[in-house]
């Protein structure tokens, strides 16, 4: 709500903008991930491909995706070893997978409120996403979001 608010004050008042942070992106993904490893949860950063300027909207989408994804297991994965963090920057898409290794829980738990704003602002960007068990032990987030041909 606090983003949707700041927006709507943008369109509002471009003047709103003075003295406030840029909203996070993907170039702050390191951070991000080292505060989740600062909390005692072992996170691994693959990224493959060129990373390139995304378009604000699409850029803050992908954080949140790693930002809710790393937060799941944090609260709500049991007995993770690990969380792996991959972002696959291809010509035409951008790929994120959220994959930790905790025991599964009981479906019903999996899917709240935050993977469903995951959803829709996902969707808003174009793009797919799908979360759900792993087949052993674990969860994972996939998230597809278009890019423009570079």
């Amino acid at each position: 709500m606090t983003e949707m608010r700041r927006m709507v004050a943008v369109l509002r008042d471009r003047n709103e903008l003075v003295g406030r942070e840029p909203p996070p992106s993907l170039a702050q993904v390191e951070g991000l991930v080292e505060n989740f490893r600062s909390a005692g949860l072992p996170v691994e950063l693959r990224v493959t491909g060129t990373p390139r300027h995304l378009a604000p909207g699409l850029d803050l989408a992908a954080y949140r995706v790693v930002q809710e994804g790393l937060t799941n297991v944090l609260r709500h994965a049991v007995d993770p070893r690990r969380a792996v963090v991959t972002i696959d920057y291809a010509t035409d898409r951008l790929e994120l997978h959220v994959r930790d290794d905790g025991a599964t829980m009981p479906v019903e738990v999996q899917y709240g409120d935050g993977l469903l704003g995951l959803q829709e602002r996902v969707a808003m960007n174009g793009g797919t996403f799908q979360a759900g068990p792993l087949p052993d032990r674990g969860f994972e987030l996939r998230t597809t979001l278009p890019l423009e041909a570079p």
